[in-house]
């Protein structure tokens, strides 16, 4: 599998594997952490090097179940792991930016994950109750102390992004981008390029939806349910842009979840998909993706699909407040 340069010190596989949805989130009553370790060792025996994961989910068992799964393969992968959300009640998340809290989050990910060194450690998100700087300038001083290589950042605006690269600077921004998700073109994919940072595109295929196998509104437990894109009545209304991607698929002999990766590749050189999966078929189907080309019918077919209907903001996962109570 070909690599896509990040930085100078940070080169990463075309694709990468989003590991949350092993631990969190989707049906929790399908969890299997041993087919989950097994997605794994066939992530890597495909040539998949970056491996995404965040302390909160779980929380932590997801980076636990990761320090179990890549012991034997180290010195061969890149774990991407996040660090500023913190779980609350009711399946609800608070922001932590304060620089003592994230020094004792970077400890205990290091230790859940079982190395020495994070090759990538990403702000979740910030906390406004804290000065920027403050946050941003703690992580670089684990970057000088060894204990991270590289720094990234998810959900930040274009001006915190400026801010914090002129402070200590970004090796990736994290953000959703998908067939259904394009907000993040207009804005931060032209900063990135311009600066020269990478972008991890989490949920790539829709978070299931463009695969085609999400056939009603998810259940409760499921954090989809809070997502408008998959009320029924939104579900609906998207499925024309199922059917669009079916379309591009049938020329090529691939599947929608293909053709929706394959596009998000083609939107940087920068750009690395993170789809997330528990399950080896789909993991398979996935990392082929890199190898299809799509011609540029196939990509303004694409660009003149409908927008999703419910799409969601860019800061709408449950994140409440500012920073826990003491």
């Amino acid at each position: 599998m070909r690599d896509t340069r990040l930085t100078d010190t940070l080169s990463v596989s075309a694709i990468g594997l989003g590991c949350s949805p092993m631990s969190h989130g989707y049906n929790p009553a399908e969890r299997d952490d041993k087919e989950s370790i097994r997605v794994i060792h066939r992530a890597v025996e495909l040539g998949i090097n970056l491996f995404d994961t965040a302390d909160v989910y779980g929380p932590f068992s997801n980076e636990e179940l990761l320090g179990r799964a890549l012991r034997e393969h180290r010195d061969e992968v890149h774990v991407a792991t996040k660090c500023g959300l913190v779980a609350g009640p009711g399946g609800k998340f608070q922001r932590n930016g304060r620089p003592e809290y994230l020094r004792a989050a970077c400890e205990g990910s290091l230790r859940r994950l079982q190395v020495d060194t994070l090759g990538l450690y990403q702000l979740h998100r910030v906390d406004p109750a804290v000065p920027l700087e403050d946050t941003w300038g703690a992580l670089g001083e684990l970057v000088t102390e060894g204990k991270v290589r590289n720094l990234g950042i998810s959900h930040a605006t274009c001006e915190e992004l400026e801010f914090v690269h002129s402070i200590f600077p970004i090796a990736a921004v994290q953000y959703e981008l998908s067939v259904w998700s394009t907000h993040n073109r207009d804005d931060i994919l032209p900063w990135c390029r311009k600066n020269g940072v990478g972008f991890l595109a989490f949920a790539p295929i829709g978070r299931g939806f463009l695969t085609g196998t999400v056939g009603s509104t998810p259940g409760i437990e499921d954090s989809r349910s809070r997502d408008p894109r998959f009320s029924a009545e939104a579900l609906r209304a998207n499925q024309a842009i199922l059917d669009g991607l079916r379309t591009v698929a049938a020329r090529h002999g691939a599947t929608p979840a293909q053709v929706s990766i394959a596009w998000t590749l083609t939107q940087g050189d920068n750009v690395v998909p993170i789809p997330g999966t528990r399950r080896r078929r789909w993991l398979e189907e996935n990392a082929a993706a890199v190898q299809l080309r799509l011609e540029a019918q196939d990509l303004r077919d694409i660009d003149n699909l409908p927008a999703a209907t419910g799409e969601m903001s860019w800061d709408s996962t449950r994140v409440v407040g500012a920073r826990p109570a003491e």
